[in-house]
């Protein structure tokens, strides 16, 4: 069997991914996972990126063993990533500083002094991209303001998984639909919004043209394929290289269905997918983004917090000494009553707060909520609130597109969790349909398929995925519940102020 390889990156772990057609299905093995953090220093917080440098290597070894003892080839290989963080290199390719991650507080602060040098209208209009602090164009102002000596003579800028297939091949290239979270696109054109970069003193000269998802960048450097025992000859091939790109590629929906999606994990992103930008009065109103997908298509999407607050309230918990699976906090979750205590998970207290129980604590009696006291009391805080903002997002998009979404797709590790997909079901009205759970690995290694000619273009892709026996059995709303999901919304709909 043919195999591609997906290196994907989350904020939390990492995993090399076997990714194989095989019968008129998807193969998919696991071959190597690792856990990671950013890392706090003395100039901000950073990812440890020469350890996950060193994890992908040791993936792509232990992806060599099994290839051999199974008989299979690898073809090529392939990173994907959360957006918006980058590296800087010097004109000889090496790397200028550790690169910062993106919950680092100061962009907070250079965000709103961004926005006073050029205005949310200006921004939004040339981009498209929703305003969030964590945004490319907002860290790189930051360290244009506080590093001018390196960015001034920075030879080039590089997203993460670009930093990675640089590494990999000696290649330097910067694949389009992970360039375009970053804020710095030209939504019209395409390439880099220059003007808008030169009032924020940002020089243009370090930012190269972009690569479509599918662009093959070269082979493995020697040093590589030495280190791990891969053929020389394994092609590198950049995918949908944000991980959203892949995941999204992925999506098994039907042509004609009217569906949007819901990627799921420690962030949701709820679109979708469009044949070109839709940038108007409307959406930016209600900051929608527009990022590029595979194929010239358009992620249309909004971000939500996700099941970070949930990660973040069982790292408290496991510091405290009692550590919960998220199949055991899910259970508790599930046992106690829906709309006890609610949240806006978009709130900038829950963006990176010391003690995320503490903060949901506050927030409720701020709020004049009840305070929740059990890990299930607030797991199920976090559950509801995220289901209801699914909704708020869904209605909006709606009328921004006028257009009728009635299936939810929910890809991605979010997938698995039974009761927040009820719990979206019931109160969006729709029909939600889990899986595939690696639906990015997934996306990821059938780009590089259709790269290497095996796949015609993404229909057959999306068919592939379909028949693979990797969705799980659609949830509907369940009426029965009708009368307390009601008194849910209404209350939410107090708490947002609408």
């Amino acid at each position: 069997m043919k195999i591609h390889l997906a290196v994907d990156l989350g904020a939390e772990s990492g995993r090399v991914m076997a990714v194989g057609v095989d019968g008129g299905r998807v193969v998919l093995n696991e071959l190597h996972r690792f856990a990671h953090a950013p890392l706090l220093l003395p100039s901000g917080l950073h990812w440890d990126i020469t350890g996950l440098w060193r994890e992908i290597l040791a993936g792509l070894g232990a992806a060599n063993k099994w290839a051999r003892n199974q008989s299979h080839e690898i073809l090529s290989v392939g990173v994907d990533c959360w957006g918006i963080d980058w590296a800087l290199l010097d004109r000889s390719g090496e790397l200028l500083a550790v690169p910062h991650a993106y919950r680092d507080p100061r962009n907070i602060r250079f965000c709103e002094r961004a926005q006073q040098v050029v205005s949310v209208d200006e921004i939004y209009q040339t981009t498209g991209i929703q305003m969030m602090p964590i945004n490319t164009l907002y860290s790189l102002y930051a360290f244009a303001q506080s590093s001018p000596e390196i960015v001034n003579t920075a030879g080039t800028l590089l997203f993460i998984p670009d930093l990675f297939h640089y590494w990999l091949s000696g290649e330097i290239a910067v694949e389009h639909s992970i360039a375009s979270t970053s804020q710095m696109i030209d939504i019209r054109t395409g390439g880099w919004a220059e003007g808008m970069l030169g009032k924020l003193g940002i020089p243009s000269k370090m930012l190269r043209p972009t690569v479509p998802p599918g662009t093959r960048l070269g082979k493995l450097r020697g040093d590589v394929a030495a280190s791990t025992g891969l053929d020389p000859n394994v092609a590198v091939i950049a995918p949908g290289s944000h991980d959203t790109a892949s995941a999204i590629a992925a999506v098994p929906a039907g042509q004609g269905s009217r569906w949007c999606y819901l990627s799921s994990g420690t962030w949701s992103l709820l679109g979708a997918e469009l044949e070109s930008p839709c940038v108007t009065k409307g959406s930016q109103r209600h900051m929608f983004t527009n990022e590029a997908g595979v194929n010239g298509t358009t992620r249309f999407l909004k971000n939500i917090a996700g099941l970070w607050l949930v990660q973040q309230s069982r790292a408290v918990w496991k510091r405290g000494g009692k550590e919960y699976s998220y199949a055991d906090l899910t259970a508790m979750a599930a046992a106690e009553k829906s709309g006890a205590t609610l949240v806006n998970p978009n709130a900038p207290d829950f963006h990176a707060p010391e003690n995320m129980v503490d903060e949901i604590a506050r927030f409720a009696k701020r709020s004049g909520q009840p305070v929740p006291e059990t890990p299930g009391q607030f797991v199920r805080c976090c559950l509801d609130s995220l289901a209801l903002a699914y909704r708020n997002v869904l209605e909006l998009m709606q009328a921004i597109l006028d257009r009728q979404f009635d299936v939810i797709h929910v890809v991605g590790g979010g997938s698995q969790n039974g009761l927040l997909n009820q719990l979206a079901a019931n109160v969006t009205g729709r029909t939600v349909i889990p899986g595939p759970v690696e639906a990015t690995a997934i996306g990821n290694g059938l780009v590089q398929a259709m790269a290497c000619g095996e796949l015609s273009g993404l229909d057959e892709l999306r068919s592939l995925v379909r028949e693979s026996g990797l969705v799980q059995n659609a949830v509907r709303c369940d009426e029965s519940v009708a009368g307390e999901t009601g008194a849910m919304i209404a209350r939410y709909d107090q708490l947002m102020g609408g």
